[in-house]
């Protein structure tokens, strides 16, 4: 057996993470060299992690705030941030953002079922968009999405911050490398124990349940480790708290499985019921690898399980620095014109994939 030592894998993701990035402002011919400035749209925890991770980065800044609550929220988040009187908005004077030539993008940390009238607004108003994942509460939405910043030339983003974590990113190139052989199959989950009066427990706004939140994660990492879209799907939903009335819009624990057209299996949990911490191992005919924690905001812990790899490599940065890198990946696309890594397509992908699966489980969604 061959052991990967820590200097030796830092080195190599940080190699990893360099490749997959866009071209960086300073190798961009004449490119603006200003930070991009993003307006943050509703000022929940999501959105207090993302202004905090801009707040360290010189390619990404905090310019704008979308708040119902501007003499609240709006003037902690405004005087944390460094952000004037002027650019707070509300979401009746949203709109007004495309008056203000500070903000360049937005960053969407909504309600699910918001993510499609921001971002259709925040295109018209001329702004880029970076949207939280998932990104609708259904396909149609995605597409009206997607129609819309093409129809405006912006660009839009989904908020996949495991795609740029180096500890996923160094997965990946393992998988590639051929490391474990021929990917055979999957297993992952992740959940927490929702407490009651969230808008997460809300249907209409959150489009579904514990799997639009926390079972898309491993679904769409073995999409995107495959390269395959999944073709067949089961789905087993299940609530046993009948009591307390947290679920009585939407499932509190799930379990489906995933086909690949290549055979490869996924079998996934994901729940509102229990703390479930979140791993995804990847098995292939020559070795396994495992993600656990996968999925936290403090990043990835990889590990191997038999084979010819030993790994044994602890997460790469600090909690929340995964928003930092999605938000400087998305300044850069924006100031040197290509595309992100994952953009509307991607999230569009996803909701095919839940649709199916609330399909099978026999609970359309919202």
């Amino acid at each position: 057996m061959t052991e990967i030592s820590r200097r030796k894998f830092v080195g190599l993701s940080a190699s990893v993470l360099a490749a997959s990035r866009v071209p960086s402002f300073a190798q961009a011919a004449a490119a603006d060299q200003r930070p991009v400035g993003f307006a943050a749209v509703g000022l929940g925890t999501i959105s207090g992690i993302f202004t905090r991770a801009c707040s360290t980065s010189q390619t990404a800044k905090i310019t704008g705030l979308v708040t119902g609550h501007p003499d609240t929220k709006g003037k902690q988040f405004a005087e944390r941030c460094n952000v004037p009187d002027s650019s707070v908005y509300t979401y009746e004077t949203f709109d007004h953002i495309r008056d203000n030539k500070e903000i360049e993008a937005v960053y969407i940390g909504l309600p699910n079922s918001m993510h499609c009238e921001y971002t259709i607004r925040a295109a018209q108003a001329g702004k880029h968009v970076l949207c939280e994942k998932p990104m609708a509460i259904s396909s149609a939405e995605c597409k009206r999405m997607i129609d819309a910043c093409k129809s405006a030339n912006v660009k839009l983003m989904i908020a996949y911050r495991i795609h740029y974590d180096p500890v996923h990113l160094q997965a990946q190139e393992l998988i590639r490398s051929g490391a474990i052989g021929q990917i055979e199959a999957f297993e992952g989950g992740y959940g927490f124990n929702a407490g009651p009066n969230q808008w997460r427990l809300n249907r209409k706004l959150a489009g579904g349940g514990a799997l639009v939140d926390v079972g898309i994660y491993p679904m769409n990492e073995a999409r995107w480790l495959t390269g395959e879209e999944p073709v067949s799907f089961t789905a087993i939903p299940t609530t046993r708290d009948r009591t307390s009335g947290r679920f009585a819009e939407v499932e509190q624990t799930l379990d489906f499985t995933i086909k690949f057209p290549s055979g490869i299996v996924g079998t996934f949990g994901c729940s509102y019921g229990a703390d479930m911490p979140g791993f995804l191992r990847i098995h292939g005919d020559r070795g396994s690898l495992q993600l656990s924690p996968a999925f936290d905001y403090t990043g990835a812990h990889l590990t191997s399980i038999g084979g010819r790899q030993r790994i044994d490599v602890p997460p790469q940065g600090e909690s929340g620095f995964q928003f930092k890198l999605e938000a400087e990946h998305f300044a850069n696309c924006v100031r040197t014109n290509t595309d992100p890594k994952t953009p509307g397509e991607e999230g569009l992908k996803d909701l095919v994939a839940l649709e199916a699966i609330y399909k099978a489980a026999g609970t359309p969604m919202a």
